[in-house]
């Protein structure tokens, strides 16, 4: 299939890895532009006036965009899609006072979920994520994370990785999903003061059967949950099994997790709201992407993690949402967006970057999505308006008209 995305105004920034520092503010816009698509790839962009000679017009399908920006497709980098249950009663709790870490304590938390998906079937798991993905869709996200995490047994996280592969390879799938591995989510019950053990048991049994079948390791690092040591023994296994490495770092206390993001050579450290000047110097030296989660913080009336202070020590940063079901139910790109600038004192371009190619960044797909260039995948977004500033000034509202994949538009507002 052939297409021509015709009179529109394309919006992208550009490179084949994470934008860093000052380079994130830099976009490409070219008004009254085209995209020109073929068998899901983009293979020429340009202004419209240029068209006729390159010899393209009345080859393909054309979609007349009249104005609109067209932005790559947005990439929602860290989510913890696949569950079971809700906890609407601990969002209650923490509305009365109750800290995140004290939910947990009393067997709130993670293991409340642990326990629901535990008894949740691989179909159910599928079709309750699908829902969420369809939401997804519709605010212009082409690519997403999903980890699992809510087992903390073997054959749990052997499931919960089976949902994601069935919803990756679906042959109506509307999404490209990467998988990541997060049994070290938190110490189940039944390994409670047990931490070394639990620790043996994703070394011994959990990582070899699964290191084919995610792409990331992931690990919450957290005082009273791993620490230090055990994550440091525990992502050293994980890069032994050949893994690319992902840390939920500093994001309760500041423990030193971004620091030890910088010293595996993680592709991305997340959260990060309490992280330290010298963390943030590290991770910019060793090039991990800062995935920062703004929904989050707003959640849980924490301080937001500090965006500029990483852009201007020359991180990458990346924006993601966090879509869980206890600390941020939410999986909203339109309030991410109008968060991040607001309160994160981020520009919309800076903003752009980090959902797009810095987002595919943080999950290793910079050279195959993220931006508009010939040779990637055509995944991309159309905006309502043909003013990008209008996703954050149009507060916390989906801007979305038409979202394409592989060059296929798999959501339309309207019919352009």
């Amino acid at each position: 299939m052939k297409l021509i995305i015709a009179h529109c105004k394309l919006v992208t920034p550009l490179g084949t890895r994470a934008r860093k520092g000052a380079e994130m503010k830099e976009l490409r816009v070219v008004d009254d532009a085209f995209i020109y698509i073929d068998e899901g790839i983009i293979k020429a962009t340009g202004a419209m006036k240029d068209i006729e000679a390159l010899g393209l017009s009345g080859t393909a399908d054309w979609i007349d965009a009249k104005g609109r920006v067209v932005l790559p497709g947005f990439v929602d980098s860290h989510t913890h899609l696949i569950f079971g249950g809700y906890r609407p009663d601990e969002f209650s709790w923490r509305l009365k006072g109750d800290t995140y870490m004290s939910i947990m304590e009393r067997g709130g938390g993670i293991q409340s979920t642990v326990n629901a998906t535990r008894q949740t079937g691989v179909e159910e798991l599928v079709e309750k994520a699908q829902w969420f993905i369809d939401r997804m869709v519709e605010m212009g996200v082409t690519t997403v994370e999903a980890k699992s995490g809510y087992g903390l047994d073997t054959e749990t996280e052997l499931k919960m990785l089976e949902a994601i592969e069935r919803l990756a390879t679906k042959e109506d799938s509307r999404i490209d999903i990467v998988a990541t591995f997060l049994g070290a989510h938190a110490v189940p019950k039944e390994y409670a003061g047990r931490t070394g053990e639990y620790c043996d048991l994703i070394i011994n049994e959990m990582l070899p059967k699964v290191k084919d079948k995610a792409k990331f390791f992931d690990i919450f690092t957290e005082k009273n949950v791993f620490e230090i040591e055990d994550s440091r023994r525990l992502l050293k296994a994980a890069r032994e099994a050949g893994m690319e490495l992902k840390l939920h770092a500093d994001e309760i206390v500041q423990l030193g997790g971004a620091e030890l993001a910088a010293e595996m050579g993680a592709v991305s450290a997340d959260h990060l709201l309490h992280v330290s000047d010298e963390g943030i110097r590290r991770m910019a030296e060793a090039g991990v992407v800062a995935t920062l989660l703004p929904l989050t913080a707003f959640a849980l009336k924490e301080p937001f993690a500090p965006a500029r202070k990483f852009i201007d020590g020359g991180a990458a940063v990346a924006l993601a949402t966090d879509l869980n079901p206890g600390s941020c139910f939410s999986g909203s790109i339109p309030l991410t967006i109008a968060l991040a600038c607001i309160y994160m004192q981020m520009s919309i371009e800076e903003v752009i970057t980090a959902l797009t190619l810095n987002g595919a960044a943080a999950i290793g797909l910079a050279g195959e999505t993220g931006s508009i260039e010939p040779g990637k995948k055509a995944n991309l977004t159309i905006l309502e308006f043909d003013n990008y500033h209008m996703l954050p000034y149009y507060v916390g509202m989906n801007c979305v008209n038409t979202t394409i994949l592989h060059g296929k538009p798999i959501y339309e507002r309207t019919n352009l």
